[in-house]
Order: C-alpha cells, then structure tokens, then sequence
C-alpha cells in the first residue's frame, strides 16, 4: 500500500550491538521520545529532519548521524518520497558517556569513510554466519565515532559551546523513580508524595528538563522494553502485559504510534 512503513528489525547476535533496525518511511513521524543507547544511523534516499534536545537538524544521505541515549528527539521525512534508513542500536557502554555531550551539539558527522564502513557493516549483518567479521567491522566503526567525538572535547577544553548537563532536580528524580517501575507503573499521586512535590509542579519540571511529560516517557520505555522481547520471539499478547501495558492493543497502539507498525510486524519481517 502506498505511504505504508516498511521495517525490518533483528537482534543479530553480536556483542556490541542490541538491534538492526531498516525502515522506509513515507509518511510516518517519530513523537518525541528517549532511548537508553545510542543510535546510529545513515539514510540510502531522502532526507531526514529531526529535533534532539529541542534544537532542529536536517540529515542528508552522505552523512551519519549518532544519537545519544537518554536525550529527547523526534524524526520525520522533508522528501515527498519519505526516507530510507539503516539503524544500529549501541549499548549505551559502547561509547564512553563524556562523549554524550559532544553527540548532542554535533549529532551529524561529515565522514564518508565512516558511512562506508557503517554500510559494509550492515551488509555483514545482513546473512547471520559472520559475527566475527561484524565484531571486527563494529570495533572500527566505534573507533572512528569515539575519535570524532573525542576531537570535540580535546578541542574545547573549557566546555565552551558544548552541551552542559544542568544540575540534578526534581525532574531527575522522578525519571529515577519511573526507570525503577518501567513495568509496575507509578501512580501520580504515590511519585508526589515520595518527592515531596505538587503533582503539576512534578509534571512541569519533568517537561521542561526532558522535552516530554512523564507518562510519554514512560510509555517510550515500554516500547523500547517490548522491541527487544519481541525479537526473541516471545508473542506480543504477553510482551504487552510483561513491559506493562494493559493488553495487546493496548501495546499496539502505542507501538504503532512509536514506530508506524504493528508489533507482529515488527517482529515478523526480516
């Protein structure tokens, strides 16, 4: 059907690396939402525009884009014809967490080198057999990426121009807390009561420091919780009620809002 998403995602079995995820999208738009590791992703047709901690950046097909974890951003199309993209997802102790600052200033890289070798990387990925070749190609991909961003602290040792990550509050709390129940829930009033707050005033801080109301966080958490369980194969009516939605459609819902398809899709194409 014209303007429907197509994905394919799998977890390929190689240290250093949580999924793959290739989708073309032509009409579908990514609401604002975090992850807990980095993304790395390159485009083979269209052009890509997103938002990463409420500052707007447009991605060509020859560059590489590197998301931090736990930084909002969102994504959409800017091409009549959508885009095409290739997506690793690193754990988070993948790349050392200083360089989470000089990612989010400057999430766009201008290597081709580095597009090449991410590409021959997916290629590798593509046919399950070769995981000590993956492994090789990722450890050059990492490399390159950790000097890019090393480069910019090097280069500005005082923390001029760079991101600063503001100081601990109310906000960081109540994301500690929602992280500890991602699946059990935490009811409004009961995080008030334990952080000692308003619930509007918890709501208001929580928005402004994450570009998002907490319960789209938490929602964001699930899904990410629900792709991984999804890929091992466990079946969507009970990845729904193990991440912590209600039911299946409820889980879909969500997950098609997320990602533009259905979970059984999700898990089903490769």
């Amino acid at each position: 059907m014209a303007g429907e998403s197509a994905i394919s995602a799998w977890r390929p079995g190689v240290p250093g690396i949580s999924e793959v995820f290739h989708a073309h999208f032509v009409r579908h738009a990514y609401p604002v939402h975090t992850h807990t590791v980095w993304t790395l992703l390159i485009l083979d047709d269209g052009v890509l525009q997103y938002d990463l901690d409420r500052h707007e950046h447009g991605t060509l097909r020859s560059q590489v884009v590197l998301l931090p974890p736990h930084v909002p951003h969102n994504g959409r199309t800017a091409a009549p014809h959508g885009f095409r993209k290739r997506v690793l997802y690193l754990p988070e102790p993948a790349l050392d967490e200083r360089l989470i600052g000089p990612a989010t200033d400057q999430p766009n890289l201008r290597d081709p080198l580095l597009w090449n070798r991410i590409g021959r990387l997916h290629d590798t990925l593509a046919a399950p057999g070769d995981e000590l070749e993956a492994e090789s190609r990722l450890a050059f991909v990492v490399e390159r990426l950790g000097a890019h961003l090393n480069h910019d602290l090097s280069g500005d040792p005082a923390g001029a121009g760079r991101r600063r990550e503001p100081d601990r509050g109310l906000a960081d709390d109540l994301r500690d807390l929602l992280d500890a129940r991602v699946v059990a829930g935490l009811p409004l009033d009961e995080a008030a009561h334990l952080l000692h707050a308003d619930s509007t005033h918890l709501i208001r801080s929580f928005t402004r420091r994450f570009s998002l109301p907490p319960h789209l966080y938490l929602t964001g958490r699930r899904v990410e919780l629900a792709r991984r369980l999804l890929l091992d194969g466990v079946p969507a009516a009970t990845v729904a009620t193990e991440v912590g939605f209600y039911d299946q459609s409820h889980l879909t819902r969500h997950f098609k809002r997320m990602l533009g398809v259905s979970p059984a899709k999700f898990a089903g194409r490769r």
